[in-house]
């Protein structure tokens, strides 16, 4: 599989985060408050024992959420420290018949030919890492069974939390989603993110898809990089979530958002793109 360059920095940052991801995610509040509405959107999705394609799966702490659920995982990374983190999990809890594993770029994914799946399923803004976002969501539809589902959360171009960062004279961080490739950094390797909104998703599937929910994630609540800010505010933080948890499904915010949360159904009659 040949990788362009910028894959190469992904899978290079996140292979040395991979020791420590855990650890970083589950002492971030602000990740779990995240953590947690994916994971209750697709439980409101799935029927027993269902099969799930996981992309950019990191260290499979969603893998491992659903195995113990009762359903059957393939999670796929490019990142080789990410997958042998999720590896010894499997070996180490004995999850060997409910989740199985490939390295793999999520631009591959139309080379698994041997099964279908009911879910597809994308966490904390992995799919921003490509500039060619078309080419994986037209890859969904021949992957799914009939009448199968994707949820992804995406961050778009317009983050209202980002935008304020103007009144602090940090212009840098307040418009950085409007460039054609936002610099980023993990652990000393350099990589660029690209923003997509739920229209352009939306424009994409039309045709073999219907949207089922839109909802804006981090509207009122702060984005991860607030660190601490819910155990420095635990009643406003409460307050917000309970206004995110109301308005986060209507118009404008669950577009203006850092990240928002779309699950589509593939529709009974969808022909391949």
């Amino acid at each position: 599989m040949s990788l362009d360059k910028n894959t190469q920095d992904v899978s290079a940052a996140f292979s040395k985060q991979a020791p420590v991801f855990d650890q970083l995610y589950s002492e971030n509040m602000l990740s779990e408050y995240l953590r947690a509405i994916f994971r209750k959107e697709i439980r409101s999705h799935l029927s027993p024992g269902s099969s799930i394609l996981e992309l950019n799966c990191g260290t499979g702490m969603d893998a491992l959420y659903f195995a113990e659920l009762g359903h059957h995982l393939t999670a796929i990374d490019i990142a080789p420290g990410m997958i042998e983190q999720l590896n010894a999990k499997i070996s180490k809890f004995h999850l060997e018949e409910k989740i199985s594993t490939l390295l793999c770029s999520f631009h591959a994914i139309d080379h698994i030919t041997d099964q279908k799946f009911d879910h597809i399923i994308s966490n904390f803004g992995g799919l921003n890492c490509t500039n060619n976002l078309k080419d994986v969501l037209t890859k969904l539809d021949p992957l799914l069974t009939p009448n199968g589902k994707v949820t992804l959360m995406i961050m778009p171009k317009i983050s209202p939390w980002e935008l304020i960062m103007v009144f602090k004279g940090n212009f840098k961080t307040a418009f950085r989603r409007f460039k054609k490739g936002t610099p980023a950094q993990i652990e000393g390797h350099k990589f660029l993110c690209y923003y997509y909104n739920a229209g352009y998703v939306k424009r994409i599937l039309k045709n073999n898809f219907n949207v089922l929910s839109l909802r804006g994630v981090s509207v009122f609540v702060p984005p991860e990089f607030y660190s601490n800010f819910v155990e420095r505010y635990p009643r406003v933080f409460s307050v917000l979530k309970k206004v995110e948890s109301v308005v986060g499904a209507y118009f404008p915010f669950n577009r203006c958002c850092d990240h928002y949360l779309i699950t589509l159904q593939k529709k009974s009659n969808s022909k391949i793109i």
